[in-house]
């Protein structure tokens, strides 16, 4: 059966919101025989915004009656004909989720990123709040056409939350495993804690400018992680384990820290420390949060002091993948639904791996090569990006 161009109408409602706004609408449209093709309503500070698509019968008395009801209800109603749409439609626009989390979101920044989304050619669909009372998250739904590549996207989203400086923002494919995540596994030194442990243990011993040069020439290529490593455990040799087990007790954790654990845990999120950092802090750490797998490198000990060496194998880079993958595969998780959050160049391959790699307060390097970035926020930021809102976070406690 052909359809004329105005069968289809599009009815816009805005007011004051108030209870049997839809109930009343929707009544007389469904008494009227309309078909009901599409519908969305939001509230904004207590003001309504009910959209219908409907396709009308032949008689358009119906529309009469809705206009007489919105005025006993208090609110403006409009509506306009639509042409059909194509017989045949092709294969939709891929579909994203931008989010931004900042201290506080403006003006400013809505602009920026909007503006930013619209030069890259992507369309805003849909903005929805993610905080309150405050405005600190918004989840920006948008559709790209063919021409655009999300990486490209990606990176230039980056590159303008890198400039600006006062929030942070991620880009996500919008589809199931966005929303089905179920385990997450975090570096330890400059990601879950405040401090990089060797560092402090080196202080501690007198031999903390040798050990900095050392990680200097590894950070330029002079030598592997795995030799670095070797050197700079060796200088520690000698040291009261007194000392390691005082800082693992102390250790200074990095601003969200427990909110994100807590709320992982509550919603039955399996969770990991896979740091190429030491055994005694990364496993005081999974005491003192609860975290469910804790793997690390594991110093020698002989009569109560450092050995300066290691036992076991060393976790690079390569060794944190392999973790990962083999703890999703345990805990029967895909390797979609896992993400990882690291600072460093050991992290990279790790991050790889993960669903979702998220570089936190990371160098350049790593930040241009993960999925996201976080640098303005805590670690708790990583919940916005699950799609959970404020109000269910405090749901959580």
């Amino acid at each position: 059966m052909s359809e004329r161009p105005s069968d289809r109408v599009l009815i816009t409602v805005t007011g004051k919101d108030h209870p049997g706004i839809t109930a009343r609408l929707t009544g007389l449209l469904a008494d009227a025989g309309a078909e009901l093709l599409d519908v969305e309503q939001g509230v904004l500070q207590g003001h309504v915004t009910l959209c219908l698509l409907v396709r009308l019968p032949e008689s358009r008395g119906v529309l009469k009656e809705l206009l007489f009801a919105a005025r006993e209800l208090g609110v403006a109603l409009d509506f306009q004909a639509l042409e059909a749409p194509p017989a045949q439609e092709a294969p939709g626009p891929a579909r994203y989720v931008v989010t931004a989390v900042a201290r506080a979101l403006g003006a400013r920044e809505l602009h920026a990123l909007s503006e930013h989304l619209s030069r890259q050619g992507a369309n805003i669909e849909r903005i929805t709040r993610l905080t309150h009372p405050h405005l600190g998250s918004l989840e920006i739904h948008v559709t790209l056409p063919p021409a655009v590549e999300a990486e490209a996207l990606k990176r230039s989203l980056l590159a303008l939350a890198m400039r600006d400086g006062t929030f942070d923002v991620a880009l996500q494919r919008e589809g199931l495993f966005r929303r089905s995540k179920r385990m997450v596994v975090m570096d330890m030194d400059s990601t879950l804690i405040r401090i990089e442990v060797i560092d402090e243990l080196a202080r501690a011993h007198g031999v903390g400018e040798q050990v900095a040069r050392i990680t200097e020439r590894a950070m330029h290529g002079e030598m592997d992680y795995d030799e670095s490593l070797r050197q700079r455990v060796a200088l520690l040799a000698g040291l009261d384990v007194s000392v390691l087990r005082t800082l693992a007790a102390n250790l200074p954790l990095t601003e969200g820290a427990q909110t994100l654990v807590r709320v992982l845990k509550r919603l039955g999120y399996r969770t990991a420390v896979i740091s190429g950092g030491f055994s005694v802090a990364a496993e005081a750490l999974q005491a003192q949060l609860g975290i469910d797998h804790a793997y690390s490198n594991v110093l020698e000990e002989a009569d109560g002091r450092l050995t300066g060496r290691t036992v076991g194998p060393i976790v690079n880079a390569r060794r944190k993948a392999e973790l990962l993958e083999a703890l999703a595969a345990r805990e029967g998780i895909l390797l979609d639904q896992v993400i990882a959050v690291g600072d460093g160049a050991n992290d990279l391959l790790m991050l790889e791996r993960a669903g979702l790699g998220i570089a936190f307060r990371a160098k350049p390097r790593l930040r241009e090569a993960a999925d996201t970035s976080i640098s303005a926020g805590g670690l708790d930021s990583i919940l916005y990006l699950l799609g959970l809102t404020g109000r269910e976070l405090e749901e959580v406690g």
